[in-house]
C-alpha cells in the first residue's frame, strides 16, 4: 500500500522574506498550494521559484485556505502559515496516525530565545491537550474525507482556525503529533509578550461573546504585511 498523499495549503500575502522556508519544510512530502492574496511584493515568485502551485484570490485568510483546500489532491488537507515551518519528520506524524483520527496540529515553537517564550509554547501544549484547542499557527491538518464532511474551511477574515476547530471536534478528538511547528515571533515582537496576549483574550472573549469575525477585523485589524488574525493564538 502506498503512503498517504498530503496536500499543504500556504496562504500568503507579502510573504516574500518567509515563504520559502516554509515551502522548503514540506516540499519533499508533499503537494504544496500557496494561495496569494494578492501581493505587492515578490511572494508569486517566490512561492513559483520554490516548485508550489500558485492561486491567487482576495486577501481573507480563511478565504485563501478554501481556494487552496478546493483543488487539493491529497488525502490530507495541512494549512500551514507562510510564517511557520515544519520539523523533520513531520509527514511520518501524520501518516503514522490511528486510521480514525480526524486531524490534529504540531507542537508550536516559537523562534526566539527567552523565557517569555517558552511560558507561551508551554501555555500552547497545555491549551492543545486539555482542551483539545490547537490553533492556525501549530499547522493545522485534517482528513480531506472528514474536511469534506464539516463543509470545509470557513471563508472568514479572522477566527477561521478556531471555528474550524471547534467544528473538527465534533468528528473526533485532534491529535497532537510529536514534530514541532517552528513560527516566526514577529506578531509578539510587534505587541510585546503582554500586549499580544491581553490582545488575543479580547478577541477570542468578544468571538465567544457572539461578535461576527468580519466585524472582529474591523476592531482590531490584521497586518497587511500578513492574512493573520489576532497575535498569540
Amino acid at each position: 500500500m502506498g503512503e498517504s498523499r498530503i496536500t499543504v495549503v500556504i496562504p500568503a500575502l507579502n510573504e516574500e522574506a518567509c515563504l520559502a522556508r516554509a515551502i522548503r519544510s514540506v516540499a519533499t512530502d508533499a503537494e504544496v498550494i500557496v494561495v496569494d492574496g494578492c501581493s505587492c511584493d515578490r511572494t508569486r515568485e517566490v512561492a513559483e521559484g520554490e516548485g508550489a502551485r500558485v492561486l491567487s484570490c482576495p486577501p481573507s485568510r480563511g478565504a485563501q485556505l478554501r481556494v487552496g483546500a478546493r483543488c487539493a489532491t491529497g488525502e490530507w488537507l495541512l494549512f500551514l502559515h507562510a510564517d511557520t515551518w515544519l520539523e523533520a519528520g513531520w509527514a511520518d506524524d501524520v501518516r503514522d496516525l490511528r486510521p480514525d483520527a480526524v486531524g490534529g496540529a504540531f507542537r508550536l515553537a516559537i523562534e526566539a530565545p527567552g523565557r517569555g517564550y517558552r511560558l507561551v509554547e508551554a501555555a500552547v501544549a497545555l491549551r492543545a491537550r486539555l482542551f483539545a484547542l490547537p490553533y492556525g499557527d501549530q499547522g493545522l491538518f485534517v482528513r480531506k474525507t472528514v474536511y469534506d464532511r464539516m463543509g470545509g474551511i470557513a471563508a472568514l477574515p479572522l477566527m477561521e482556525d478556531v471555528d474550524f476547530v471547534r467544528r473538527l471536534k465534533q468528528e473526533g478528538r485532534p491529535s497532537l503529533a510529536r514534530r514541532r511547528a517552528f513560527t516566526s515571533p514577529r506578531r509578539w515582537e510587534r505587541h510585546g509578550l503582554l500586549g499580544a496576549t491581553v490582545r488575543n483574550w479580547g478577541v477570542l472573549a468578544l468571538y465567544a461573546a457572539g461578535v461576527a469575525p468580519a466585524r472582529l477585523a474591523r476592531m482590531y485589524g490584521t497586518p497587511r504585511d500578513s492574512p493573520r488574525g489576532p497575535a498569540n493564538r
